[in-house]
């Protein structure tokens, strides 16, 4: 059921009662008008989730309505039905904020699909809001800057499962933003009170592991002369991160997942035991799978700790979101360092929208820091950025074939789309494919599409 609030705005009489005879059966909510005007009216009294309006007749065209509805709330959700012979004015339509078109005589299958898309929309947007609004008192409160619908569907996933007890295992490269995602958990859950405590374990000896996780007592080993707290307690009540968690020696692992089954441990010299009252959270920039192929990694403590998997996606495949970023990084660093710089040059902002950040998030700050506190102007330019020069190509030799494919095939499925307007009809017939195939590698790549849905 799509459980939506809807007006069908139509002068033809008939056309109002079959889409509203359908969409009732579907679950909506619908208000039948045979001008935008009345539709105007009822938005001045009600929230509607979306407008499905026809795009010429008497009166107010569909544009009208468009923007009309567009300045009341921008949220609401326009469609425009069109008749083939002004396909056109509906691309005009799309570029003017519509979400979709489609053509008369409405094939009732492709609605409901829209509608569905847009239904999935407003849940993504209500869950975002409300992690929001549960950071709103954490330094993490403007920390997510993103226009790209990969990371909304990865805080959308943060926002469903902070408030559970369930281990999650946050995967992706080196500067993706693992730490900032595992602090979000952690502010957004019950156990936002107690302490957060993150471990490096690639940083911690091979010989020290059961020291640092349970503690020890007094004399429990050479060099041990007072009794020190491990991480599983000085985290209790809240969360423990596990950074790097690939690289814990085999030999702690069996002990590590012991805690996990048994809720409970030991520091070493004592007997007395404690109860492990911590979230666990993970993460790694290794391929943990080839790990435990090799051996390296215990498949059933991998099993414990991705309970809930959440992968984030490198920056190369959300350049949508470059531009939000450096000018959040702009701002933050030239108040840090008291510099003057305002701005980036549309050139520079073209190179680094370019650049292929194989240190991704991480290495675009530290980028704009250096730019800004060198910038000889107020606006960031070309000279100041230390990047490769336009003829230098990326090593990608490192990289597999089939990831190189997946790269161009975004880029191309990107460029069709914008070439297009994002009317995926006319993109899939550029790119010679079909519009279902189009439709499922935009949501395999998480590519924005905002427009078409």
């Amino acid at each position: 059921m799509l459980n939506l609030s809807l007006a069908i705005i139509d002068d033809d009489v008939a056309q109002r009662e079959v889409l509203s005879g359908f969409l009732r059966k579907q679950g909506c909510q619908v208000f039948a008008c045979e001008s935008g005007e009345k539709c105007l009216k009822i938005l001045a009294q009600r929230y509607l989730d979306v407008v499905l309006t026809d795009l010429r007749m008497p009166g107010m065209s569909g544009l009208d309505i468009l923007r009309e509805v567009k300045a009341i709330n921008p949220e609401i959700q326009v469609i425009i039905l069109t008749a083939f012979g002004t396909i056109e004015n509906a691309v005009t339509a799309m570029q003017s904020g519509a979400w979709d078109y489609l053509t008369k005589p409405v094939d009732l299958d492709e609605l409901e699909l829209r509608l569905q898309k847009i239904a999935e929309h407003n849940t993504l947007l209500k869950e975002n809001q409300l992690l929001k609004t549960q950071l709103i008192e954490s330094p993490l409160a403007g920390a997510f800057i993103y226009k790209s619908p990969a990371i909304a569907a990865v805080l959308n996933l943060v926002a469903r499962v902070s408030d559970s007890h369930a281990a999650v295992l946050i995967q992706g490269e080196s500067g993706t933003g693992k730490e900032m995602i595992a602090r979000a958990i952690h502010q957004a859950s019950a156990r936002r009170a107690g302490p957060f405590v993150a471990v490096n374990c690639a940083a911690i000896p091979e010989t020290l592991f059961e020291s640092e996780f349970f503690g020890h007592e007094k004399g429990a080993f050479t060099g041990a002369y007072e009794r020190q707290k491990g991480r599983l307690e000085i985290a209790a009540g809240g969360t423990l991160f596990l950074d790097e968690v690939a690289d814990i020696p085999l030999n702690f692992q069996v002990k590590l997942l012991r805690v996990l089954q048994e809720k409970e441990f030991q520091r070493l010299g004592s007997a007395q035991i404690l109860r492990a009252d911590v979230r666990i959270v993970s993460a790694t920039n290794k391929e943990i799978q080839k790990s435990i192929e090799s051996g390296q990694f215990r498949a059933d403590l991998f099993f414990r700790l991705n309970v809930i998997p959440i992968t984030l996606p490198p920056l190369r495949d959300r350049r949508e979101d470059i531009p939000l970023l450096v000018e959040h990084f702009i701002r933050k660093h030239a108040t840090l360092n008291h510099r003057p710089v305002t701005g980036i040059s549309a050139e520079g902002l073209q190179a680094l929208v370019r650049y292929h950040y194989p240190g991704n998030v991480r290495e675009l700050e530290n980028i704009i820091e250096r730019a800004v506190i060198l910038a000889r102007q107020a606006v960031i330019t070309t000279a100041d950025l230390p990047l490769p020069s336009a003829t230098e190509t990326p090593d990608t030799l490192h990289q597999p074939l089939t990831v190189q494919v997946e790269d161009l095939e975004k880029r191309l499925i990107a460029q069709a789309l914008t070439r297009t307007a994002h009317v995926r009809t006319r993109a899939a017939e550029l790119l010679g494919i079909s519009e279902r195939v189009l439709r499922y590698k935009i949501e395999k790549y998480g590519i924005s599409d905002e427009s078409a849905g």
